[in-house]
């Protein structure tokens, strides 16, 4: 086991050195920067002669070109992306062009909130369609079995951010004293951190959770109840029963333990929807997480703090798909074996 886990954290590091490529480069392929976008913004603002005309156009060049040597971005590409990704390993991801902030202190400031909101969306994704994918086999064909699957096809079905929008109506129309959107109450936002601030982040959070969770839950519970159907009819199960085995125990003890691995491996791409959330739903919602924030970097062309956010996302998914490896290695001896 401790061999098959390091060839896979080896590959991971390798993967996630290949996404750092592939995240810098993918930012860059638009033309144009936030140089240009900020000197155009700067100059129609003040009224310098950057108006139009011959001395305009020198001017603003002279202002771009002194910018861009200033953060390192006259460079060429692979030469920019050597100087990133060796301050990356000193954890110095680089200054915002539009905050004028370290871009690890803007990442990490929604980081909390974002592993929190992550945290508890997968708690209610797990608890909710494992057991109901379970029941919803066992009992296939039934009444509860049809109604499962309607909601489920609904869940499926339903943008987030429509729900999120219908949320929003019933909680203001019916409960106005509740609160809706973000994740604090006005007065806790910039509040340090107590009894009282924490209970009002849990009652912010099931909503946030409950829609980014919908539709992920609605698969999972698709998921479940198919594979447990291919293992219950398999001979083992037949043979298990016949022995005389008590059928919850039988259900429990095996396929449901088989059936698990296609859920586990999910894991690769569950994490990083979690951290960064639906960005949509992020935005109907006002919620603090990486999603809105990596959407106004990329329309406001903000290289390094783009850049970190999809690298970010893309170790997630390698760390995600390295946690689903070890798990499916602990559930099924199979996989590590081979």
């Amino acid at each position: 086991m401790l061999n098959f886990i390091v060839r896979r954290t080896m590959l991971a590091l390798l993967t996630v050195w290949a996404l750092s490529i592939i995240a810098f480069i993918v930012i860059q392929l638009p033309p144009g920067d936030y140089i240009d976008t900020y000197v155009t913004a700067l100059l129609e603002g003040s009224g310098s002669p950057g108006g139009g005309g011959a001395t305009g156009g020198v001017f603003s060049e002279t202002i771009a070109r002194t910018l861009r040597a200033q953060h390192g971005l006259d460079k060429p590409i692979h030469i920019q992306y050597a100087k990133w990704a060796w301050n990356m390993v000193r954890l110095d991801f680089g200054q915002s062009l539009e905050f004028q902030k370290p871009v690890a202190e803007l990442v990490t400031e929604r980081l909390l909130m974002t592993v929190i909101l992550a945290g508890t969306t997968a708690l209610f994704a797990w608890g909710i369609s494992i057991p109901i994918g379970i029941y919803s086999a066992v009992r296939q064909h039934s009444i509860e079995d049809y109604t499962f699957t309607f909601l489920g096809f609904m869940g499926l079905a339903v943008p987030d951010f429509l729900l999120a929008l219908w949320l929003m109506w019933i909680m203001f129309v019916y409960f106005p004293d509740a609160g809706i959107g973000g994740l604090f109450s006005n007065e806790y936002i910039e509040a340090p951190w107590s009894w009282g601030r924490v209970k009002d982040l849990l009652s912010h959070l099931w909503i946030a959770s409950f829609v980014v969770g919908t539709a992920g839950t609605a698969a999972l519970i698709r998921v479940m109840r198919a594979n447990l159907l291919d293992e219950l009819n398999k001979p083992y199960v037949t043979t298990a029963r016949a022995k005389g085995l008590p059928e919850w125990k039988l259900i429990l003890k095996y396929p449901v333990r088989l059936a698990l691995n296609p859920l586990v491996s999910t894991l690769g791409y569950l994490l990083p929807t979690l951290m960064s959330g639906s960005v949509i739903v992020s935005v109907v919602l006002s919620l603090p997480t990486e999603g809105p924030l990596l959407l106004q970097a990329l329309e406001s062309e903000d290289l390094f703090v783009s850049a970190t956010i999809v690298l970010l996302l893309g170790t997630l998914t390698v760390i995600g798909t390295l946690l689903s490896d070890i798990l499916l290695g602990i559930l099924d001896p199979r996989i590590r074996l081979n």
